[in-house]
């Protein structure tokens, strides 16, 4: 029910953009920072409540922050202006973080056969609440007001969030007597809040190259004193000796890749159906476009049971590889057949099918490699990276269109589009190199 409640309240603002833009008298710019303000709270907010989640114990972790959550939804839902609505984002991105708090109790309450599917289904079902949120989202704003879409969701996160307080068992904490590491949180919100603003700011690197190298260095300096204050900690945030297993990065660089080619086809499909169809595009409108892609997110909400009950039964790694040659096959195969609406709207359902199993039997293989003490830490960082590995292919897609687009025209060239996929296939088949390290040295 939560996972549901939360994936529905995430994705209110996507289809009702352009409703808020006109309510709330936004620019173009105001509107995209609107529309990435969660993800970067979120990204902020995942490795805290993981740790937090290993020292202190998973549900009591989860109902403080979905207590911040309800606060959010509530600011959002009475916001008058646009700062306030940015505030009520900010706070509702604390949601994200109850990925890898739901990743502990699942494995806490469950045996290890029965945690994998588990783990599969509350991804799916967060999956399916976005769903759900993308669909009931217009007719709700339109229908009632824009208060009422974040309004519903949010009760209904308050009814899930008393459930699970009152039904879910406790879970003893695992470090309860550590220290919080201040100062390794506040390098690693620096780390990740840097990389964040440089992908949002890739697309027009040519017209502000200072101020890309300025954040680049920035970055490199927070990353540097974030492993000195790690390494010196005597109870880090991180630990960086977990990070250096081989079944733990190459999980992360294989969630990487396949999120660079997860994020270029989530946006360079919408794109290619809107191009103008007296070229090489449909001219789809955007309510069209919507129903196009709606193939993909049913296939994205089935694939976190489905990758769960996969891993369960081939085991992670063959899971990935698969996953990983569906892609790249469908990847490339895009660069070269788009000429019908069915080429991209299957496509897009394949990609969404196979990236959803490849992270979730990813996630399963990440948590069960790992002490129960590490669960929410290791898992919360597989999040953050597929954050950061769909804001870098939305950035690298949108840069290779804005370069395809020759002045005095709306629309790119045609090569732009064949370019992109094809790069997100070779990025995504890149990734098979560290499948053969997922089984090293990890927990029998």
């Amino acid at each position: 029910m939560l996972a549901v409640a939360t994936g529905a309240l995430e994705s209110v603002v996507t289809p009702t953009l352009p409703l808020l833009q006109r309510e709330l008298s936004m620019s173009p710019v105001q509107g995209a920072l609107l529309s990435i303000t969660m993800l970067i709270t979120g990204a902020l907010v995942t490795p805290i409540a993981g740790n937090l989640g290993d020292r202190y114990g998973g549900k009591k972790i989860m109902l403080r922050l979905m207590a911040v959550v309800s606060v959010g939804g509530l600011v959002s839902s009475l916001a008058p202006n646009l700062p306030v609505l940015l505030l009520g984002q900010v706070l509702e991105g604390a949601m994200v973080g109850a990925m890898p708090l739901s990743f502990i109790l699942v494995r806490k309450n469950l045996p290890t056969e029965q945690s994998q599917v588990a783990i599969g289904v509350v991804s799916g079902l967060f999956v399916g609440g976005g769903m759900l949120g993308t669909l009931i989202a217009g007719p709700i704003a339109e229908g009632l007001s824009r208060h009422w879409m974040f309004a519903i969701p949010t009760i209904a996160i308050v009814v899930a969030t008393l459930f699970v307080h009152r039904l879910m068992p406790d879970d003893p904490p695992a470090r309860s007597d550590a220290r919080i590491d201040w100062p390794g949180l506040v390098l690693l919100s620096g780390v990740l809040l840097t990389l964040m603003f440089g992908l949002f700011m890739a697309p027009e690197a040519g017209s502000q190259p200072l101020a890309l190298s300025a954040l680049v260095v920035l970055l490199a300096l927070l990353v540097t004193g974030w492993i000195a204050v790690e390494r010196r900690s005597p109870s880090p945030m991180v630990d960086l000796d977990l990070l250096a297993k081989p079944a733990i990065w190459s999980s992360y660089a294989i969630t990487f890749a396949v999120c660079v080619g997860t994020a270029t086809s989530m946006y360079l499909v919408p794109q290619l159906l809107a191009v103008s169809a007296d070229g090489y595009g449909f001219g789809a409108s955007a309510t069209s476009i919507g129903q196009y892609l709606l193939p993909g997110t049913v296939a994205g909400a089935i694939s976190g049971p489905l990758g769960g009950l996969a891993a369960r039964r081939f085991g992670s790694s063959a899971v990935v590889t698969a996953g990983i040659g569906i892609m790249t096959a469908t990847l490339a195969a895009m660069a070269f057949v788009h000429f019908e609406i069915w080429h991209l709207v299957v496509g897009k359902a394949l990609i969404a099918l196979a990236s959803g199993v490849c992270v979730t039997a990813i996630v399963v293989k990440t948590a069960t490699s790992v002490d129960h003490g590490h669960t929410g830490t290791a898992t919360s960082l597989v999040l953050v990276t597929r954050v950061i590995g769909m804001a870098a292919g939305a950035q690298i897609s949108a840069a290779f269109l804005t370069a395809g687009t020759h002045p005095g025209t709306d629309d790119p060239a045609e090569s732009a589009f064949v370019t992109g996929f094809a790069i997100a296939g070779a990025v995504t088949a890149l990734s098979l190199l560290a499948v053969r390290t997922l089984n090293k040295g990890v927990k029998q």
